[in-house]
């Protein structure tokens, strides 16, 4: 009877556990936090990530060319829209924020419309803050020509430590 209630109890907690939303809690440092018009926290009103985390999600791996590399250059990490996903975000706009406190308005659109990754990993290495990381949203540019000019270009931020989502 015992292992039955204990069984129960287990099924309830992973049920109310999985209607809460499905983030966990980071184990390592926090890398990024999405914050605003959220559904799923595991903090004071935002979504926390490891790296570990972001490495759980849906990812995109892609060799391009880009303004800011030289020659074809290696990056990889989770899709922005799996990211988005994770933290329940409902609005119409992203602000994307760097360390350096520089940030982009971004249309939820090119989260969902293009496989926009954030990249974590560039020519198989973990980025460093001088390399543009921890976090640098790519778009894929090696798919979709049509993204390689300004406007895309000024969306493309890097040394990302937060991602507001608005609207």
């Amino acid at each position: 009877m015992k292992t039955l209630l204990a069984g129960c109890a287990f099924a309830l907690l992973s049920l109310t556990a999985a209607i809460a939303g499905p983030l966990g809690q980071p184990a390592g440092e926090t890398i990024l936090t999405v914050t605003g018009d959220i559904a799923n926290t595991n903090g004071d009103g935002v979504a926390a990530f490891d790296l570990a985390m972001l490495d759980a999600l849906e990812r995109r791996g892609a060799s391009m060319e880009t303004p800011w590399t030289e020659g074809s250059t290696a990056f990889e990490g989770p899709l922005l829209k799996a990211v988005l996903e994770a933290a329940g975000a409902r609005g119409k706009t992203l602000i994307v924020k760097a360390l350096n406190d520089y940030s982009a308005e971004v249309p939820m659109e090119d989260a969902t419309a293009f496989p926009t990754m954030l990249a974590i990993r560039m020519n198989g290495e973990e980025m460093s803050v001088r390399d543009k990381g921890p976090i640098f949203m790519i778009y894929p540019f090696d798919t979709h020509p049509e993204l390689y000019n300004e406007k895309y270009f000024s969306r493309s931020v890097w040394q990302i430590k937060e991602i507001e989502v608005v609207d």
